[in-house]
């Protein structure tokens, strides 16, 4: 059974901001290519629409980690599926969908950097103020509260990630 949910922003507000978040990124890169390197599971909803958006020579790669257990932060972070092609001398843009504490992307960073790319920017759909990286976070979609947010990928136990907009469980 799904959880009460209380809407933060709607389909239309996640869709223009997503499109504003594309066109920065093809202006900031104009005339280069591109690699974006997802985090699953999280992000594959965020990242497919912001792809599309974005008007530049495009990859896609994936990583997976994993820092929660049954909804509850373990504290540890382990790679559970790694980049299948190369970064090095690439621009890679690493899209993630909710920033939090700041452990997952710092330990993502560091083991991305290892690959030698040309360039690692940063790119959220959500940022929880108050973990001291907003200055290291390149686009930013929203900020929103210390909440447990769903929607739009981010789920619940598994379930919630279809939703077409993003909320919190109330309760």
């Amino acid at each position: 059974m799904q959880p009460k949910i209380k809407i933060l922003y709607t389909e239309e507000e996640v869709k223009k901001r997503i499109a504003e978040l594309a066109s920065e990124i093809t202006r900031d890169y104009a005339g280069r290519e591109i690699t974006l390197v997802g985090v699953l599971k999280g992000a594959f909803i965020f990242m497919a629409d912001l792809a599309r958006g974005i008007q530049l020579d495009t990859r896609c790669d994936f990583v997976r980690v994993s820092s929660y257990k049954d909804d509850k932060a373990t504290g540890v972070v382990r790679m559970e599926f790694d980049v299948t092609q190369p970064i090095a001398g690439q621009d890679v843009i690493l899209v993630e969908d909710i920033i939090d504490s700041g452990r997952t992307i710092e330990y993502l960073k560091r083991h991305l950097m290892q690959g030698k790319p040309r360039s690692l920017k940063i790119c959220t759909l959500l940022y929880k103020d108050g973990n001291g990286l907003r200055e290291e976070i390149d686009y930013i979609g929203f900020v929103v509260p210390k909440r447990y947010i769903v929607g739009y990928g981010l789920d619940s136990m598994g379930l919630c990630r279809n939703l077409p907009y993003i909320g919190y469980i109330e309760g």
